[in-house]
């Protein structure tokens, strides 16, 4: 009990560190938003609700403390299409036991769109229009990440820690630099797990910088609408994810995990519980596996506050998911449909994974 206190108290210590940075930061509440859309296929049909419960290569995105369950070494990777197939998105990882206590990882994530028509030259010196000066630039956001996970000396408690670096850039335009840190707990005791995850803990810094030369090509595009340049730093705020779940033997072969999540963001959102100092919002996910061979999944989350459009006063929005998976001799195929019926305002997307255990290379 005495270790169990001071595993507790070392964590609370993250959580008041966390909310006192957060308490004093004036910054925005969604930058680096590309890390919040979540990796693996067979996390989506989840809802995302998967804190507690994650345990393979795609523990450095969602926990790293979840790394320590390796028994081989794996490799992950991730496609999806957003906004009509304009915007793509993509995610690979690896990861391997260093040992039986501790594990490393990982992980590089890219949301871009590309191919984007760069109009600022159109029209020539002579007020011609020339087609031939337009050109193509692509506006892309990477992030790599560093991921180590270590067992406590306390059974069934470990630990994960992220390093990130941030990479944006905007055609020859701008581009940023960015840096930060994610920590992760969870806890397992016979068919219960609990897990914690906080993101961004000393906050992400992004630092901006501009071509002024480009910058000035588009300054004034719009008669009497001179474009600001933006602030040249960005600070990503700490977010926390709160998770348990319960895995139970059903008729013979089959195997049900439930799920349960609570976002926390320590700024004022249109989350389901908001308020001037953090917000709040759950997800519920289920898993029904059948001998380690075939998987169902659902899950439902991003209960929003929606403000309706020509009407007083919001509605709520949610997010159901859907999601099967495949596994055999090591290969493990994933896929989910996000968003069903278009309940919320979040990406709408067909997700696919997949999932390599190294031996198969073997």
């Amino acid at each position: 009990m005495p270790k169990i206190i001071s595993v507790l108290k070392r964590f609370g210590f993250i959580l008041i560190f966390i909310f006192t940075l957060s308490a004093f930061s004036q910054t925005a509440k969604y930058s680096n938003e590309f890390l919040s859309i979540g990796v693996d296929a067979a996390a989506f049909g989840m809802g995302n609700a998967v804190t507690a419960t994650t345990k393979d290569v795609n523990s450095g995105y969602w926990n790293p403390a979840g790394l320590v369950h390796l028994e081989d070494n794996q490799v992950s990777a991730m496609h999806a299409n957003y906004f009509a197939n304009i915007a793509t998105y993509n995610y690979v990882a690896g990861a391997m036991p260093l040992d039986s206590k501790s594990a490393v990882g990982f992980s590089v994530i890219r949301f871009g769109v590309d191919d984007i028509l760069n109009t600022t030259q159109l029209i020539d010196e002579q007020g011609n229009i020339d087609y031939n000066r337009i050109s193509l630039f692509s506006n892309a956001d990477y992030a790599f990440t560093l991921s180590y996970a270590r067992n406590l000396p306390l059974e069934g408690f470990s630990y994960g820690v992220n390093a990130k670096v941030i990479r944006r850039i905007i055609g020859d335009f701008a581009q940023a630099w960015g840096f930060g840190f994610d920590a992760g707990i969870q806890f397992q005791k016979n068919s219960w797990s609990f897990g914690a995850m906080a993101r961004d803990i000393t906050t992400t810094y992004n630092t901006w910088t501009f071509n002024d030369t480009e910058l000035a090509s588009i300054r004034d595009a719009v008669e009497g609408q001179n474009q600001v340049v933006p602030e040249a730093s960005e600070i990503t705020l700490p977010k926390l994810q709160l998770g348990m779940a319960k895995t139970s033997s059903l008729h013979r072969d089959f195997e049900l995990t439930t799920s349960l999540n609570l976002d926390i963001r320590f700024a004022q959102t249109n989350d389901l519980v908001s308020s001037g100092a953090m917000s709040m919002t759950p997800a519920f996910g289920f898993e029904v596996g059948y001998i380690d061979l075939v998987y169902l999944r659902g899950g439902v989350g991003n209960f929003q506050n929606i403000e309706q459009l020509g009407r007083n006063g919001t509605e709520v929005g949610f997010q159901p998911n859907f999601g099967v998976g495949f596994k055999y001799k090591g290969i493990q195929i994933d896929y989910a449909l996000t968003d069903i019926g278009d309940q919320s305002l979040a990406l709408y997307s067909n997700v696919f994974s997949l999932k390599l255990d190294w031996s198969v290379f073997r």
